[in-house]
């Protein structure tokens, strides 16, 4: 019953977050989800009590994407600026990909309408950006006079500025894309020894590996 019960959790969760993204939340209502989902209001209701519910159980689970991802790029064997370019194009992924990860965001950005708490944003990533340049800094990658904490804010600022343009013009179908601009420009101020296209191309070289192997197989 308890895994009856996560996988019904799971579908309306999905379902709820594909309207959210496409709709918005003053836009989707318990009868849309319901109509999207297959399952009944009292369904919904039983397992979420309220849209205000869904809608905050979406964001928390926007949230908790999050650290598993910045742990597991913090333990792999790279330099420190690799490992958050790296870490920067899986989560543009994630935003571009999984619809709970896109209806968060959109959910957050439209929290005053939304009558509950949510959780607040940025602050992990922030420091999560500041750890690896520290990093950096210790191991020599890091250009001289660059502070992390204060490097690591505009950093943030500039990456969910991205998304958020990105989003409006193409509905983020080319993120990666301007994402691997965007680090074009910000490593040439970052890097001790200024090479953003050699850094790039060996961030990226795996993960265009690791798209063409199913295909060629």
């Amino acid at each position: 019953m308890q895994i009856r019960a996560k996988t019904t959790r799971r579908s309306l969760l999905e379902a709820a977050a594909t309207l959210f993204d496409e709709r918005g939340y003053a836009g989707t209502s318990i009868s849309d989800i319901s109509a999207h989902s297959g399952r009944t209001s009292g369904a919904i209701y039983f397992h979420y009590a309220s849209k205000e519910k869904l809608a905050l159980a979406i964001v928390e689970e926007h949230f908790a994407t999050w650290p598993h991802l910045i742990s597991r790029h913090r333990q792999r064997g790279l330099p420190a600026l690799e490992k958050l370019v790296a870490l920067s194009f899986e989560v543009a992924r994630a935003f571009r990909d999984d619809i709970v990860v896109r209806a968060g965001a959109r959910l957050w950005a439209e929290r005053k309408a939304i009558d509950t708490q949510l959780p607040a944003p940025f602050l992990g990533w922030i420091e999560a950006v500041t750890e690896l340049l520290e990093e950096a800094d210790r191991n020599g990658e890091l250009a001289d006079d660059v502070p992390p904490a204060t490097t690591a804010h505009g950093i943030i600022c500039a990456f969910f500025g991205l998304h958020t343009v990105s989003d409006a013009l193409d509905g983020r179908r080319h993120i990666e894309e301007r994402l691997d601009d965007l680090w074009h420009l910000l490593l040439r101020g970052l890097q001790a020894e200024p090479d953003p296209a050699a850094l790039l191309e060996r961030v990226r070289r795996p993960m265009r590996e690791n798209q063409q192997t199913p295909g060629s197989a």
